[in-house]
C-alpha cells in the first residue's frame, strides 16, 4: 500500500506541474505516514545524504564552471575551433560541434556551453547563411559532451546514487572514451547534414592561425589536464580537484586574460550559491526517496519483472535503455540520477554490466533527456538564443538524435569503450 501511495503520489504531483524536488519531498512525507514509519525518517536520511565528503566537489566545479563562463574563454576556444576544422564542408557547423566540446570539457555543463558557445555561434552561423535550425541543433547536441567531462557534476551525483560502488576516478576516466565518441557522432551528424543542404566550405588560414589560436585557448583548456593529470599522479584527490579548478579559473581569467570584472566576479559567485543550493537540496531529498525505494525493495521488483520478460542481456539493457530516456523525457538530469540509479543498476549489474559502465549509459540517456521536451533544458537555451521555436528544430532534429543514439548504443553494447581506459591505468 505505502509503495502504491509513493508511485501515485510522485506521478500525479509532476503531471501536476509541481517542481521535482517538491514532489520528491511530498510524495516521501506521504509513504511515511502510509508505511508509519517515524516523521523523522524523512529528515534524518535528507541530512545524511547532503553529508557526503565528496560532494565538496560539486560547489567548486560549478563555481569554476561560472568563472569560465564569465571570464571570456568562449571567443578564444571558438577562434581555435574555426581555425582548425571551418575550412571543411559546413565548416562552422564543424567548428561549432569541437568549441561546444573543449568548453563542456572545462565548464562541465549542457547549460552553461549552450550559453556560451550558442550566444557566440548560433548568431554567427546565422549571419553566413546557414539554418537557424541546423545552428540549433549543432550547438545543443554538441554541448551535451559537458556531461561526460571532468568537471560534470553529475558524475559526483551518480557516487552519491551508486551507494559508492564505484570511486569519482574511475568515472572520469570511464567517461573520456565515450565523450570522444559522442563527440565524432556529433561531427558526423553536422557534416552529414550540411552535405544534405549543400552548405558551403570554409577558408583555410594556414597552420600559423591554428597554432596562434590554440596558444591563445591552451590556458584554459588546461584545466581537464590539471585535473586529470593532479588526481591521476595522486598529487591530489578528486575532490581537491574542483578547489584547484576555481583557484586556476579566478587566476586565469582575472589576472592572465584580464576578462572577468567585479561584476562579473559577483555575478558569477550568486548564480553558483542558486545553482548550488538547488542541486544539494535535491541530493538529500532524493537521499529520502532512494531511502524508500530500497526498503520496498523497488529493484528487486522491477529487476524481477524484466527477467520475465527476456534472460538476454542484450533485451534487459535495450529496456533499461528506453527506460531511462523516457523518464529523462520528463525529469531533469540530477533527480534522474538519483531516482533511476537505485532501480537500474543493480539489474544491469546483475547482467553482467559493471557500474562504470552504466553510468556511462545513465549520462547518456539523461543527455539525450536534455534536449527532448518538456524539460529539454538544453534545447529550450538554444532555440531561445536562435529566436526560433522548438517545433521547428524538432523537425530536422532526427540525424543530430541519431548521433546520440549511436553513441549510447556503442556504450551499452561495447564495454571496452567505458572500462578500457580506468583498467589500464589501475593496471600501470
Amino acid at each position: 500500500m505505502a509503495l502504491t501511495v509513493m508511485v501515485i503520489t510522485f506521478t500525479l504531483l509532476l503531471l501536476l506541474g509541481v517542481p521535482v524536488i517538491f514532489s520528491i519531498g511530498l510524495c516521501s512525507l506521504a509513504t511515511v505516514l502510509v508505511a508509519g514509519l517515524p516523521m523523522g525518517v524523512v529528515f534524518q536520511k535528507m541530512v545524511g545524504g547532503m553529508q557526503v565528503f565528496s560532494f565538496l566537489a560539486i560547489p567548486f566545479f560549478i563555481f569554476a564552471g561560472e568563472l569560465m563562463l564569465h571570464g571570456g574563454i568562449a571567443d578564444k576556444i571558438v577562434n581555435f575551433a574555426r581555425a582548425s576544422v571551418g575550412h571543411v564542408r559546413g565548416g562552422l557547423g564543424m567548428a561549432n560541434v569541437v568549441a561546444c566540446t573543449l568548453f563542456g570539457g572545462i565548464s562541465g555543463s549542457a547549460g552553461a556551453d549552450v550559453s556560451a558557445m550558442g550566444s557566440v555561434l548560433i548568431p554567427t552561423m546565422k549571419k553566413e547563411g546557414y539554418d537557424t535550425d541546423y545552428a540549433v541543433n549543432v550547438t545543443t547536441h554538441a554541448a551535451l559532451v559537458g556531461v561526460l567531462t571532468p568537471t560534470s557534476l553529475n558524475i559526483i551525483i551518480f557516487t552519491l546514487a551508486a551507494g559508492g560502488r564505484v570511486s569519482v576516478m574511475d568515472l572520469i576516466l570511464a567517461a573520456v572514451v565515450p565523450a570522444i565518441i559522442l563527440t565524432l557522432c556529433n561531427l558526423g551528424a553536422a557534416y552529414w547534414v550540411a552535405i544534405k543542404r549543400g552548405y558551403p566550405k570554409g577558408s583555410w588560414n594556414g597552420w600559423d592561425i591554428v597554432f596562434k589560436t590554440f596558444g591563445a585557448a591552451a590556458p584554459g583548456l588546461f584545466v581537464i589536464v590539471l585535473i586529470l593529470g593532479g588526481i591521476l599522479s595522486g598529487i591530489f584527490t578528486a575532490t581537491e580537484s574542483a578547489s584547484i579548478a576555481v583557484l586556476y579559473s579566478l587566476v586565469l581569467t582575472a589576472f592572465v586574460y584580464r576578462s572577468l570584472s567585479w561584476e562579473k566576479f559577483v555575478e558569477s559567485c550568486a548564480k553558483s550559491v542558486k545553482t548550488t543550493g538547488v542541486v544539494l537540496a535535491l541530493i538529500g531529498i532524493s537521499a529520502t526517496f532512494g531511502y524508500f525505494l530500497a526498503y520496498f525493495s523497488v529493484p528487486d521488483l522491477v529487476g524481477t519483472w524484466m527477467a520475465s520478460v527476456s534472460s538476454s542481456p542484450w533485451v534487459i539493457f535495450l529496456l533499461v535503455n528506453i527506460a531511462l530516456f523516457v523518464l529523462g523525457t520528463f525529469l531533469d538530469m540530477a533527480p534522474t540520477i538519483l531516482i533511476c540509479t537505485p532501480i537500474f543498476m543493480p539489474i544491469c549489474m546483475k547482467f553482467g554490466m559493471e557500474p562504470m559502465q552504466f553510468a556511462n549509459v545513465m549520462l547518456l540517456n539523461c543527455a539525450l533527456g536534455l534536449n527532448t521536451p518538456p524539460v529539454g533544458t538544453t534545447q529550450f537555451i538554444g532555440c531561445a538564443i536562435g529566436g526560433i521555436s522548438v517545433g521547428e528544430v524538432m523537425k530536422s532534429i532526427l540525424p543530430f538524435y541519431g548521433s546520440l543514439i549511436v553513441a549510447t548504443l556503442l556504450i551499452t553494447y561495447v564495454p571496452a569503450l567505458s572500462l578500457w581506459l580506468p583498467h589500464f591505468v589501475h593496471g600501470l
